[in-house]
């Protein structure tokens, strides 16, 4: 169990989900052996896969980019930061550096915007070198959406790497998501039966 002076690596995932809705976290923070495979999980893996094999046979131009060297599935961690996370693709040019995740959906959220955000600040601290944007990869309609490191973005990532701190130190529960048509596919649906 933590203590409230020992700092929990959460992975970048955590962070998304925690945005999605602070009870997943907290299910994973707390109940750490029961992680339920769904369907939609399954299928996204195998987007994933199809998707890394298509991207390296395309140029950088779907990015708006002219040159730069591809890296897939980096991994990272930093205990600083109390972040890890393995991003689905890293474009490096000779001065930036701009992670890509690929998403099995077509809708875009804050939820991506901040993993985006966080895959960005773990690659500056480990590859020295500034990545103040990123891509999201919308496989269904193979669309690439630009995401700014704004400081107002970066902001949201503190904001909300903190309340990960405190979900897993003092190991309450936090109310679910508002969005209640989100809890229907919801692997841990079961455990909220305040919810539906």
């Amino acid at each position: 169990m933590l203590t409230r002076d020992e700092p929990h690596l959460f992975r970048v995932i955590d962070l998304k989900q925690y945005i999605y809705c602070p009870r997943i976290l907290y299910y994973h923070t707390v109940l750490p052996q029961i992680r339920p495979i769904t369907y939609k999980m399954e299928v996204g893996i195998q987007a994933h896969v199809s998707t890394e094999i298509r991207e390296k046979r395309r140029s950088l131009r779907t990015y708006g980019i002219e040159s730069g060297v591809r890296h897939f599935n980096v991994a990272l961690h930093d205990f600083d930061l109390g972040l890890s996370g393995e991003i689905d693709m890293v474009i490096e040019t000779h001065n930036e550096l701009i992670p890509v995740d690929y998403k099995n959906t077509g809708r875009e959220g804050k939820h991506f915007r901040l993993q985006l955000a966080a895959y960005a600040r773990l690659l500056e601290a480990a590859w020295r070198k500034p990545a103040k944007r990123g891509f999201l990869y919308m496989i269904p309609d193979r669309k690439v959406v630009s995401v700014r490191m704004t400081p107002h973005v970066c902001r949201e990532l503190d904001k909300a790497l903190r309340d990960l701190q405190l979900i897993a130190t003092a190991q309450l529960a936090p109310a679910p998501t508002l969005k209640h048509a989100r809890c229907v596919d919801c692997e841990f649906r079961r455990f909220c039966n305040d919810v539906l």
